[in-house]
């Protein structure tokens, strides 16, 4: 194997970049097969495996020094003698015919040369468990829909490009739909989550419409192996918040609970989120300011990853089924326990029965409550977490939920630190920039633009990302970008010239070029950015 290129992503991630797609597994294969502690993930892509790295227990230099040396070593990415994965599938999707008429074909043909390809997953992206599908037999190179869908139904098998793959749940999409599916590609419960994982292979079987899949692969039949390593168990007992409201986010109602009575913007159960998992897909998701729930559960005694309640731009109402202790952290605006007004960043007694009441904040966007024992809700892949791009974890909270109160306080209610804790600063943000690994694609100038300027925070900010307003970046490079592992924090530049900070629950990989990373330190002051918030960027210093 040629040794990869290394590419800053960022002061915790690089990207090793090999020349073609078939050199990415065996790349992908031999670093799992090696992988120290303190390596988070490894997610491949089309020229690519991101390589994320916890720098408390590996320094980036020592993991860059580990995986040139494992690249050297060739592996086969997939066992030959392992049985592909079968997907029943019924060749009656909306584009066929105009597909195959594109193509110079007609649909049975087009048909018949899709089920007689060896396909094997080349990398996963786009939503947990989507799978990006290649074949060596497969000679088509299919243009993506001019106008994207909004929504494309779970089990849809579509084309695009020199891919094809199947949709795990109802999501947007550009890809060219050829049939459908009901083979259970994505399951949080199993031990290996995603059917169709990086090195699989795959063969479709045609079947009448009427019974599509009706002999899906048994999902509790998967090797319970991801990434080279044993897949993280997942905790059952608990179950998703149902679909009405008014049902229990989970299992545990035994007394302890609050009930919401309004959520305001956008109130969801968030902890510090799911590592490891972005090879199937799946987002680190997690509170967008870390370091505000964590503060909030250290105030109430609780292990500081517990599960709390991220509540966007205020407006939440909430009754205390029991007495409870909480704290109020992260954005700024006027709380009140049963009409009397208590300051944020304390503990406070929360009697059963009583109102809690966050009014809209004045200042920043996302405020936290952390309550004495932790949030209940289902563990998926590791995690409490509302990831609500992929929808995994309890869905937003509405009028009439119940969040159960666990027993998980690790300590004392503290004593109130004596330092008064101040608003968070949303009118103007400095932010450093670690390296990104696609500068290159960009002008001197528009480096220079990116630093010199004010950028503003759009009305198109959420927990997947932060558009920004400002003066254009210019590429060098105009073509398409091959799909690459991305972090939270990428500047990702699209055809616009105009940036998106990807936050938590962003794409796992994604096709626009990265110039730039916001510090790990710098999202949190990202998550109370607020649309018009003021943003300049400097770089960050060497090591800090």
């Amino acid at each position: 194997m040629v040794s990869p290129r290394v590419r800053p992503m960022g002061e915790r991630a690089f990207l090793l970049e090999v020349g073609a797609l078939d050199d990415v597994l065996p790349l992908h294969a031999a670093l799992a097969a090696s992988r120290p502690e303190g390596v988070i993930d490894l997610v491949p892509a089309a020229r690519t495996v991101l390589v994320r790295v916890d720098p408390r227990v590996l320094p980036a230099a020592a993991a860059r020094a580990w995986a040139l040396g494992a690249a050297t070593e060739t592996r086969e990415a997939t066992d030959a003698a392992a049985p592909p994965v079968e997907l029943d599938i019924a060749y009656d999707g909306a584009d066929l015919a105009d597909t195959a008429r594109l193509l110079g074909v007609d649909a049975h043909e087009l048909a018949r040369r899709h089920a007689e390809a060896d396909w094997r997953v080349a990398f996963t992206g786009f939503a947990p468990g989507f799978g990006y599908l290649v074949s060596d037999g497969w000679t088509f190179d299919v243009p993506r829909l001019e106008s994207p869908r909004t929504r494309v139904p779970a089990g849809s098998v579509g084309l695009a490009g020199a891919f094809s793959g199947a949709y795990p749940r109802d999501t947007p999409g550009g890809w060219r739909l050829i049939g459908t599916t009901t083979a259970p590609l994505f399951d949080p419960d199993a031990a290996s989550p995603a059917l169709l994982a990086p090195g699989a292979r795959v063969r479709f079987r045609p079947v009448p419409a009427a019974v599509s899949g009706a002999r899906p692969t048994s999902i509790e039949s998967r090797s319970p192996v991801a990434n080279g390593r044993p897949a993280q168990q997942v905790v059952t007992g608990e179950r998703l918040q149902a679909g009405e409201a008014g049902a229990p986010v989970g299992e545990r109602a035994t007394g302890r609970s609050i009930r919401v009575a309004e959520p305001g913007l956008l109130t969801t159960v968030q902890d510090l989120g799911r590592e490891g998992a972005g090879s199937v897909g799946v987002a680190v998701s997690g509170a967008l300011d870390r370091g505000a729930l964590r503060t909030a559960n250290r105030l109430v005694g609780n292990p500081e990853g517990a599960a709390g309640l991220e509540i966007t731009m205020g407006g939440l109402r909430a009754v205390a089924t029991a007495d409870l202790w909480l704290a109020v952290t992260g954005a700024w605006g006027t709380v009140r326990i049963d009409g009397r007004e208590v300051d944020p960043y304390q503990a406070h007694a929360w009697p059963a029965g009583a109102e809690l009441h966050l009014d809209w904040f004045a200042h920043g966007a996302r405020g936290y409550i952390a309550v004495r024992g932790g949030l209940d809700a289902r563990v998926v892949l590791g995690s409490r977490a509302t990831d609500l791009l992929a929808g995994l974890g309890p869905a937003a909270l509405r009028a009439g939920d119940l969040v159960p109160v666990r027993d998980d306080a690790s300590a004392p209610i503290p004593v109130a630190p004596p330092g008064a804790w101040g608003a968070p600063h949303d009118d103007e943000l400095e932010l450093d920039l670690a390296p990104g690994p696609r500068a290159d694609w960009f002008s001197p100038a528009a480096l220079a633009t990116l630093y010199d300027s004010v950028w503003t925070v759009s009305n198109h900010a959420d927990r997947v990302g932060a558009r920004l307003d400002g003066a254009e970046l210019p590429r060098l490079r105009t073509g398409e970008l091959a799909s690459e592992g991305m972090v939270p924090g990428a500047l990702q530049v699209p055809p616009s010239g105009r940036p998106t900070i990807l936050l938590a629950d962003g794409p796992v990989t994604g096709g626009y070029p990265v110039i730039a990373v916001v510090t790990d330190a710098g999202l949190d002051l990202v998550a109370q950015a607020r649309p018009g918030t003021r943003i300049r960027f400097r770089h960050a210093r060497p090591g800090g």
